[in-house]
């Protein structure tokens, strides 16, 4: 797969010359207001970021869905919105509500559910052909603001404190390694995760789907198992970051004023920029509040051991 980042740039540049809304909305981002807050061994970064409230507020249950046209889909695209092919099935396209300096949409051609089993290996392939990006899924029930569509998104590197917290041993730890690949476990992360690294596809396509299914049975109710997952490529190997959820919206999400947090979290939340689209939820967001946020909707260490015994 050859690595398609001078395409990107070029999409880039003339979206922002053709599309006034992408060029104002990215340009936006030059105010947008952040505060770190810090946990024991990392930190949590919170973005003020009302552009985003299209994405956190979207109403996701069936009717709405099938009341709307989906906005990923080419007809209903707007018209200033141009991509680039990836391979046979998908369409690069530049994201019009950026969190990111530079964010990605990555969406099938075809009008199909959302849904990672038998998608894992087009995301390494989009990790590999965007080096400098961080691919992520988000699924139809933890994230994604068009679960009928299947898409990744992308963002740049260096912006997810995931990434450099994935180098501190005191986090994370390698539990099994075969055949080229390895699993790591998280602890005291305040989300239960784990990650997925080798050079072998194949080899991590299989593990991946040992875990699915695993999951998968955990909760026989849903369109697939709750997931966020983050992938990107370095030197030849890949890292996944697998972040397995219970539930969708934390509790905050719904309460009466003044205590409601409308914050909707996804996998940029998960590798650990918090989206606060209300000025008010970013200014007394606590440290409390994240913790009883992720404890709520994610899995906890013990729970994502247990799910990965074996597992290699």
């Amino acid at each position: 797969m050859y690595d398609h980042s001078d395409i990107v740039n070029d999409l880039f540049e003339s979206q922002f010359r053709e599309w006034p809304l992408a060029r104002d909305n990215y340009g936006q981002l030059d105010s947008v207001r952040v505060r770190k807050i810090p946990f024991p061994g990392y930190e949590i970064a919170v973005q003020f970021n009302p552009g985003r409230i299209v994405s956190s507020a979207a109403m996701v249950d069936a009717g709405s869905i099938k009341a709307r046209p989906c906005f990923l889909c080419e007809d209903n695209r707007p018209p200033e919105q141009r991509g680039v092919p990836f391979g046979s099935d998908y369409i690069i396209l530049i994201n019009p509500f950026p969190i990111f300096r530079r964010h990605l949409t990555i969406v099938n051609r075809a009008h199909t559910p959302q849904q990672i089993e038998g998608n894992f290996l087009s995301m390494l392939s989009m990790a590999e052909a965007l080096p400098d990006f961080v691919i992520f899924y988000n699924g139809p029930q933890c994230g994604a603001s068009a679960p009928d569509h299947l898409h990744f998104q992308a963002g740049n590197r260096g912006f997810l404190p995931v990434e450099m917290d994935a180098g501190n041993p005191g986090l994370s730890s390698t539990v099994a390694s075969s055949g080229g690949i390895e699993l790591r476990l998280w602890s005291g992360y305040g989300r239960g995760m784990l990650t997925l690294a080798g050079s072998d596809s194949r080899a991590l396509d299989n593990a991946f789907t040992r875990f699915y299914n695993k999951f998968a049975a955990t909760q026989p109710e849903r369109p697939e198992p709750m997931l966020n997952m983050l992938a990107y490529h370095s030197a030849g190997r890949w890292t996944i970051h697998i972040i397995p959820r219970r539930l969708h919206r934390p509790s905050c999400y719904f309460a009466a004023e003044p205590g409601r947090i409308l914050l909707s979290p996804a996998s940029v939340d998960m590798g650990g920029v918090f989206i606060t689209p209300r000025e008010e939820d970013y200014i007394k967001i606590t440290a409390a509040d994240i913790s009883s946020i992720l404890e709520e909707v994610c899995l906890s260490d013990g729970e994502v051991k247990s799910l990965t015994e074996g597992l290699l």
